[in-house]
C-alpha cells in the first residue's frame, strides 16, 4: 500500500486562514495526476503554525477527499508524546491509512528517548507509523540501532528518511527486515534511495509536478534505471530550486505560478521568496517544460 510517490502535501493558505477548496482541488489533481499517496500536515504543510483544530481539519478533509482511492499517512508529529498520541487518535478516528512521526525537535532527546516516545504512541493507537528522521532539522539522527529497535514496535511499519545517506537504506534494511517500508524524504538523493531497495518517496516537488514524479518512481520499481536516471535529470534543477530557501515557501510559490493554488502565502516565521529565489523557481519550473504548459492551456 505503501510505495512509489506520496506528496508531502502543502497547505495553502489564503487571507491567513487555511483554503480549504484549494486544498481539495489540489488533493482532486494529485490523483488525477497519477499520485499514489498522499502525507497532509508535515513540515510542507506547515504543521508547526497549524493550530490544532486547523491541523485535525486538514487531516479530515485530506481523508475526505481521498475517498479511499490513495492512503493518506496523516503528520501527527509533536515534540510532546502526549500531543503526539492525540493527533494519532485522530488521524486513526478519521480515516487515515498511517501517521508520520518526528524525532522530539528541540527537546533532543536519546535514543533511548526517542524508542520510548515512539513506543508509547505504538501503545496508545492502533495504526501503522511510519517514523521521521530528518535531523537537519531536529538535531537529533535515529541511528540504525534505534530504528531496528522500533521496527520490533507492533505498529512501526516504516521510516521517512531525509538524511540524504542512501547507505542508510541498505543498512535499515539488513537490521530492519525487508518488508520494513522506507520511503525517502529527500527528493536530491530520492534515485540513489531506490537504487538501494527503497520502496518510494514522501516528495515535496510532487506537489507541482506529480506526474513526473510518478512516472520516476514507477520506472524506479519496475528496476527501469535507465528511464528512472533521465526522469531524475530532467527534475533535478525543480529538485534543487525548491529548497533555495527554507520549504514549503520556494514550492508554495511554484504551486501559485502554475495556478494550482490561490496565493503562495506561509505563515511566520517564515518569509515570502525574495526575488532572486522567485527567478530561480520560474526557470526551473521553465526547464522542467510545467511553466510553458500551464501558459499554452
Amino acid at each position: 500500500m505503501f510505495k512509489g510517490s506520496l506528496t508531502a502535501l502543502i497547505t495553502p493558505f489564503r487571507g491567513g486562514e487555511v483554503d480549504d477548496g484549494a486544498f481539495q482541488r489540489l488533493v482532486e489533481w494529485q490523483i488525477a495526476e497519477g499520485t499514489h499517496g498522499l502525507v497532509p500536515v508535515g513540515t510542507t504543510g506547515e504543521s508547526p503554525t497549524l493550530s490544532h483544530a486547523e491541523h485535525k481539519h486538514v487531516v479530515e478533509l485530506c481523508v475526505k477527499v481521498a475517498k479511499g482511492r490513495v492512503p493518506v499517512i496523516a503528520g501527527a508529529g509533536s515534540n510532546s508524546t502526549e500531543e503526539a498520541i492525540d493527533f494519532t487518535r485522530h488521524a486513526k478516528s478519521v480515516g487515515a491509512n498511517a501517521v508520520l512521526h518526528s524525532t522530539g525537535y528541540y527537546n533532543k532527546p536519546t535514543q533511548d528517548g526517542l524508542y520510548r516516545h515512539f513506543k508509547a504512541i505504538s501503545d496508545a493507537v492502533d495504526i501503522p507509523i511510519f517514523v521521521y528522521n530528518v535531523p537537519v532539522r531536529t538535531i537529533v539522527d535515529i541511528q540504525v540501532a534505534t530504528m531496528a529497535r522500533c521496527a520490533e514496535l507492533k505498529n512501526v511499519i516504516g521510516v521517512k528518511d531525509a538524511t540524504a545517506n542512501v547507505a542508510r537504506v541498505t543498512h535499515q534494511r539488513l537490521t530492519c527486515g525487508k518488508d520494513f517500508v522506507q520511503l525517502s524524504g529527500e527528493d536530491a538523493t530520492v534515485l540513489g534511495f531506490m537504487a538501494h531497495g527503497g520502496h518510494g518517496c514522501i516528495s515535496v516537488t510532487a506537489n507541482v509536478a506529480p506526474r513526473l514524479c510518478s512516472d520516476f518512481q514507477k520506472a524506479c520499481l519496475k528496476g527501469d534505471w535507465k528511464t528512472a536516471l533521465d526522469l531524475h535529470d530532467k527534475l533535478m534543477p525543480l529538485h534543487d530550486a525548491l529548497f533555495v530557501e527554507t520549504n514549503p515557501a520556494p514550492v508554495k510559490y511554484a504551486a501559485w505560478r502554475l495556478g494550482i493554488v490561490n496565493s503562495p502565502e506561509c505563515r511566520l516565521p517564515l518569509a515570502p521568496l525574495t526575488e532572486p529565489t522567485k527567478k530561480a523557481v520560474d526557470d526551473a519550473l521553465k526547464r522542467v517544460g510545467l511553466l510553458q504548459a500551464k501558459a499554452a492551456e
